[in-house]
This record gives C-alpha cells, sequence and structure tokens, in this order.
C-alpha cells in the first residue's frame, strides 16, 4: 500500500487545530493515521497553510450555474427573485456546460459534499459522474391549496426522475421533496410535505428580507410583485399575526432535520423561539449561512452572532452562481472571518466540514480525519483565499 504524509502550518482535524502534526493516508486518501511530526519518520509533503477535512456546501442551486453574471449584484431580494424566474429560454446545452463547469469548480477547490437544490432533472448528468456526494433537495412550489396535490405531485416525479437517473452512480446519492420558502408553500403543501419526510434531512428558505415576516404578519408585502408573475394578485397566505417562521415551523412535527436557509432577516426572538420549538417538537435545526450570497443580493449579512449565543448548529453554503461570486466554502469563510473577526477558527471550519456532515448525515464517511474516513484532504491558505484538493 503507498502511503502519503501530509504536514502543514496547522492540521484541522474536523474539531481541534493540532500543530506539529502529520496525516497520513493511502493513496486514494482514506485516512490511516494523524500522528505528531516526530513520530512520522521520512518522505513527508510539508506545506503552508491549513489542512483539513473536505468542505461540505451545504447549500448550492447547481442547476442554476447558467446564470452566472446574468442578475448584477445589489439588486435587492424580491427583484432578484423577479429576475430569476423570468430568465429562461437558455440553450440546453449551455446549461450543461455551466453546470459541468461549476461541479469541477467545487470540485477542485475541495467540496466533497453539497446540498444541492434540484427541481429539474438538469444536474443528472454531471452529478451521475461526479466525485462529490449529493444531497438532492426537491422544492416544492406551491402557492395555494387549490393548487397544492398537484405541485406535490409534479415534484414528487422530479425526486423520482433524479433518483432513477442517480441509481447506479458511484457514490450514493440522496434525494427528497423539501419546502422552498414560507412565502411559497401553502397549508396543505406544508401538510404534504410533513408527512412525506418523516425522519429527513430538509431544507427551506427563510426569513431572506423583512417582507417574509409582512406576508403572514398582515398580508401587505413586497412578495406581491413576485406573486404577480404567477397570476396571484394578493397574499394567499393565511395572516396569523406572527413572524413567516413562528408561522410555518409548526407544520413539521415527524422528527425531520431541518436546514434554514439564509436567515438575513431572523431576529434574536425567533431564533430563541425556533430552537425551544425543536426540542420540543423532535425536531434538529441546523442555521445555514451563505453570507457572500447575502451581500451579492442585499449587501447584508446573517445574525451570526445571535445564533452563536443561542448555541445554534451553524453550517455553510454557497447559494448559487446567480447570487454569487464564485462556488467556494473558503470564501465564505474568508468573508464571516473578515465580519466577525472574533469567531475562532477552529469554530468556523468545523462549521465548514463535521458539522455539515452531521447536518446531511455524512459523519460516517465525511467531516472528519478519523482513521478508516475518505473525508478528502484539503490545504486551505494561511490567508483563507484559496483552497486546494489534494486527494
Amino acid at each position: 500500500m503507498t502511503l502519503r504524509k501530509f504536514q502543514a502550518t496547522e492540521i484541522f482535524d474536523g474539531r481541534t487545530l493540532l500543530p506539529n502534526h502529520v496525516l497520513i493516508s493511502d493513496s486514494e486518501g482514506t485516512v490511516i493515521d494523524l500522528i505528531p511530526a516526530e513520530q512520522a519518520g521520512e518522505s513527508v509533503e510539508v506545506m503552508k497553510g491549513t489542512l483539513m477535512p473536505g468542505f461540505i456546501n451545504a447549500h448550492c442551486h447547481l442547476e442554476l450555474s447558467h446564470l452566472k453574471d446574468v442578475i448584477p449584484p445589489h439588486t435587492g431580494l424580491i427583484e432578484f427573485l423577479c429576475s430569476v424566474v423570468t430568465k429562461r429560454g437558455f440553450n440546453p446545452a449551455v446549461i450543461q456546460e455551466k453546470i459541468r463547469l461549476a461541479e469541477q469548480e467545487m470540485y477542485q477547490n475541495g467540496i466533497v459534499g453539497v446540498g444541492d437544490i434540484g427541481n429539474t432533472a438538469d444536474t443528472a448528468a454531471v452529478k451521475k459522474q461526479s466525485r462529490i456526494y449529493w444531497q438532492n433537495f426537491t422544492e416544492v412550489l406551491s402557492f395555494t391549496d387549490e393548487k397544492a396535490e398537484a405541485s406535490c405531485l409534479h415534484f414528487e416525479g422530479v425526486v423520482h426522475e433524479l433518483k432513477k437517473a442517480l441509481a447506479n452512480s458511484p457514490l450514493p446519492h440522496r434525494t427528497n421533496l423539501v419546502p422552498h420558502a414560507p412565502y411559497s408553500i401553502s397549508p396543505k403543501s406544508f401538510e404534504w410535505i410533513n408527512q412525506a419526510t418523516a425522519g429527513e434531512v430538509i431544507s427551506m428558505h427563510n426569513q431572506e428580507h423583512p417582507a417574509e415576516d409582512h406576508l403572514y404578519q398582515t398580508g401587505k408585502s413586497e412578495y406581491l410583485r413576485l406573486f404577480k408573475i404567477f397570476g396571484i394578485e394578493q397574499s394567499p397566505f393565511p395572516v396569523t399575526g406572527k413572524s413567516a417562521l413562528r408561522s410555518v415551523l409548526p407544520y413539521f412535527n415527524r422528527n425531520q432535520t431541518i436546514l434554514l436557509v439564509h436567515n438575513t432577516s431572523t431576529s434574536e426572538e425567533d431564533i430563541a423561539w425556533a430552537e425551544q420549538y425543536a426540542k420540543e417538537n423532535g425536531l434538529t435545526l441546523y442555521w445555514c449561512l451563505c453570507i457572500n450570497a447575502n451581500r451579492y443580493i442585499e449587501n447584508k449579512t446573517p445574525p451570526i452572532e445571535a445564533l452563536m449565543k443561542h448555541g445554534c448548529r451553524i453550517v455553510l453554503g454557497t447559494d448559487s452562481y446567480s447570487s454569487n461570486w464564485q462556488l467556494s466554502i473558503a470564501k465564505e469563510l474568508q468573508t464571516i472571518h473578515n465580519h466577525f473577526p472574533l469567531i475562532p477558527k477552529e469554530t468556523l471550519l468545523q462549521w465548514a466540514t463535521s458539522s455539515s456532515a452531521n447536518a446531511l448525515r455524512w459523519e460516517e464517511t465525511l467531516g472528519s480525519f478519523q482513521k478508516g474516513k475518505k473525508p478528502g484532504i484539503v490545504l486551505l491558505s494561511e490567508n483563507w483565499e484559496t483552497s486546494t484538493r489534494l486527494l
């Protein structure tokens, strides 16, 4: 068996930063050992930076890769959403090539697993050959109860199509239904999804804009601009007088693990309430940060300090090329570090590796340098600027 020995400025094992250690793996990247440097012997590959397990991108939209540089930064969320749903007519060959290039970019910069939104089967051909683990989230969009059954059945068809296309992939992939967002799912649709996802990992875009809360508090909201594109003249959602999160999280009660994505307008009160609700109702919450997408769309940052204050489980994502300059978890880490310099480096790296592996239930294979795992081996540069996959 051919061994590789890696030493860097420091090694992050998925939990702790270790100076003066050497990682030993086989030629395919399976972890053999992690030992003090003085015990490693000869033929050690020495480099600068942080050696760490592969990144997990907990939220992406690979199928939107053809929208790179199409929607300008800082449009604001409502204008951004209107642009996304009306940008159509792209050549299918162009869509496939952009998907291929985006998958290749993520692999090369050290992303080993992705929680990916797949509302079509456009990504299936690339994923079937991919060396990345994929958790596919097929988002239901169903604005009214009248169309709930038809919409859910349509997206169940997409789930079936993706599962069939990926059945013989070299890596095991998972695909299931999820809700898109509180502003796009009717009550009956939420109930359908709850019944269909018992015990599963699901995601939901959450409170990306104050208008999301306004929708449930008053029925008046900037989202009416988006609804009109779909021929809906007034809010189809119940007025609860509560925030969006408090209005929709109670639809779930079947032991789901839920990734709440973006959260840029989530209040500390809602964070505390959601954590308590989850604890009392058998749910597991993870809060997914996509800070560069938040900067791209609205030039905002998520409430990271409030999430940390309440002991929330945090994971990281890139969102899509429609809303980001690159698909790089290293760049997400760099931006968070620049805006929140007091967060310990170990904590940030945990969010990008072991925490995300736990969230997407890949902890047996990915997320840490435990013996026998094949988590990917990545070098993060000293300035957080770049990351390179070594194995």
